[in-house]
């Protein structure tokens, strides 16, 4: 599981460089994510934009992620594929976290710059 940080102002970003979060890698993309943790309760934005598949397992791991950085850390989800964001759909888990469109969006949303 390829998965790195990069810091954009207060804005932390969670590349996942995968095409697939499924019962295969669920463990280690929740055990990854939780490395590239930092201790501020800035921001997360978890960028999913080459993420093709997202299965029951692969969306129980995001959400054990969000509980695991606490309820004052906003994580935010952004590049959803549309197989990705019909899971969430499906799901109502597009009730649950924020979802942007790109990740410019989400730095715009939340106050910061570019993502290069």
């Amino acid at each position: 599981m390829k998965i790195s940080a990069q810091r954009n102002g207060s804005v932390m970003v969670i590349h996942v460089d995968e095409d697939r979060i499924d019962a295969s890698v669920a463990i280690q993309f929740k055990d990854q994510f939780c490395n590239l943790l930092d201790e501020t309760a800035d921001p997360v934005v978890l960028d999913l934009s080459q993420v093709d598949f997202l299965d029951s397992s692969g969306l129980g791991a995001v959400v054990a992620v969000r509980k695991l950085i606490g309820r004052d850390r906003k994580l935010d989800l952004a590049g959803l594929r549309p197989a990705v964001s019909k899971v969430m759909v499906l799901t109502r888990m597009n009730t649950v976290f924020e979802i942007h469109a790109t990740i410019d969006d989400a730095m715009r949303f939340h106050g910061a710059g570019h993502v290069v």
